[in-house]
C-alpha cells in the first residue's frame, strides 16, 4: 500500500521549514529526524517522561504526543531556539549555576517546561514551579536543584544578586 505524504510548513525556532511528512509522524520525530534538532529527547514516546517538551505558541507541550501535520502555523521552539544571539536563556544559565542536572538527559525538557511557565507567570511560587515540571521525570533525582533553578531564573532567590567577596 502506498504511503501518503503531506507537505506542511513548520515554524521552528523562527525559521519556516517545508517538509513532506506522513500524517502519522510525530512532531518529535520531525524535529529529530527531519530537522536534525536532537536537543529534544526521545525517551518514552508516550507522554510519560517530559524529555520531549517543546514550546508551541509559548506553551510547554510534549512533542511525542503531537502530530507534526497538526502543528502547521504554530510557533515551535526547541531547546536549540532558546539562545538569543549566542546568549543562554536565563533558565539555561540558572540550570548551570545551580547544578540542576546530572546526566542531562531530562534537562532540555525541564528547561522548556520552566520556560513555558515563565512565559505565563513572571514570578511563580514554588508550587507553580513544581507543578510546571511535574510531568518531567529526572531519574538522577535533581529535583531540589531544578526547583532552585526555577527560582533563580524567575528572580525569586537572593542568589540572583551579585556575590560579594568576604
Amino acid at each position: 500500500m502506498p504511503t501518503t505524504v503531506t507537505t506542511v510548513t513548520l515554524h521552528v525556532n523562527g525559521v519556516a521549514h517545508a517538509l513532506a511528512l506522513e500524517p502519522r509522524r510525530t512532531l518529535l520525530d520531525a524535529l529529530r529526524h527531519d530537522l536534525h534538532l536532537t536537543g529534544t529527547k526521545k525517551v518514552c514516546d508516550m507522554g510519560d517522561c517530559g524529555a520531549c517538551t517543546v514550546l508551541v505558541d509559548g506553551r510547554a507541550m510534549y512533542a511525542c504526543l503531537l502530530l507534526a501535520v497538526d502543528c502547521e502555523g504554530w510557533a515551535i521552539t526547541t531547546i536549540e531556539g532558546l539562545t538569543d544571539d549566542g546568549d543562554l536563556d536565563p533558565i539555561q544559565r540558572a540550570f548551570i549555576e545551580t547544578d540542576a542536572f546530572q546526566c542531562g538527559f531530562c534537562t532540555s525538557g525541564q528547561i522548556m517546561s520552566l520556560r513555558g511557565l515563565l512565559n505565563e507567570t513572571a514570578e511563580p511560587t514554588d508550587a507553580q514551579i513544581l507543578r510546571a515540571v511535574s510531568g518531567n521525570l529526572c531519574r538522577c533525582g535533581a529535583y531540589r536543584n531544578i526547583l532552585e533553578a526555577g527560582r533563580l531564573a524567575a528572580g525569586t532567590v537572593s542568589s540572583m544578586q551579585p556575590k560579594v567577596a568576604q
